[in-house]
């Protein structure tokens, strides 16, 4: 049985969507067998790599809204073990259209019931907002993963997103928990970096990942190549750092079985 992971902050900016797509391919690269959920209607995660938004014949709008089988809206990528279930600006009206709809909180976690049984992994690149979009994938997984970036106003909106967190354990999902928090845009030159961190700590202890993220171009130029980084540039910092972060991620997970 597969693990659903949301990696979701209502906060934008923050490297959700990096996050999201090199993790999954930095897991599919260990011969885990991943699916990538896009549920942000920007579809970032889609393009990112390497498909065009405006090309799609199935999304994961018709998954949640149409009964389409998620096998049918899946996408093959070209890198060994990752599929996509791909998201475009269609989903933009889910948000309306769910509210009239039965169970409209565990629309996502229907559709990828059998996903669970053909993956190892899915991960869901949750939208930057607290609606009905991200009620669903937070119903749909089995735990959160926070990315927090190490600047000023890091903390904004985190309290909303841990008392929603804590709804949907208590009313949708009694089995979800934090995965961990990731914090992104480390700055070792950078003093603020190192006090955003332990301001982050004083909250969340060892649930912090010793791995962090930092600012690298490699990264930021990936997507537009339509690539994860760890196959735009396997020698690069920031591919080093989320190959860093998968292998600890799968140690704790092992320590927990």
């Amino acid at each position: 049985m597969g693990k659903v992971i949301a990696v979701t902050n209502q906060k934008g900016g923050v490297g959700k969507t990096t996050t999201s797509l090199n993790f999954a391919a930095a897991l599919a690269r260990t011969k885990r067998k991943v699916l990538l959920v896009d549920f942000d209607p920007q579809g970032n995660a889609t393009s990112g790599i390497g498909f065009d938004k405006g090309d799609l014949e199935q999304t994961v709008y018709d998954a949640i809204l149409n009964g389409t089988h998620f096998h049918e809206a899946v996408l093959e990528t070209k890198f060994e073990n990752l599929d996509l279930l791909p998201s475009n600006v269609n989903l933009t009206g889910a948000e309306i259209e769910l509210v009239g709809v039965p169970k409209r909180e565990q629309r996502l976690k229907t559709a990828l019931k059998k996903a669970k049984d053909k993956y190892d992994f899915i991960v869901i690149d949750c939208p930057p907002s607290m609606g009905l979009l991200t009620l669903n994938a937070l119903t749909a997984a089995d735990t959160i993963l926070i990315p927090i970036q190490c600047e000023y106003y890091a903390l904004e909106g985190l309290s909303q997103l841990l008392n929603t967190f804590e709804l949907v354990k208590k009313n949708l999902n009694t089995k979800l928990e934090i995965e961990g928090i990731l914090m992104t845009m480390w700055d070792v030159r950078n003093n603020l970096s190192k006090s955003v961190v332990e301001e982050v700590k004083k909250y969340f202890g060892d649930k912090i990942y010793k791995t962090m993220i930092p600012r690298n171009v490699k990264v930021s130029e990936s997507p537009s190549f339509g690539k994860p980084v760890i196959y735009y540039d396997i020698r690069s910092v920031g591919s080093e750092s989320y190959l860093l972060f998968t292998k600890e991620f799968l140690k704790r997970n092992q320590k927990k079985k």
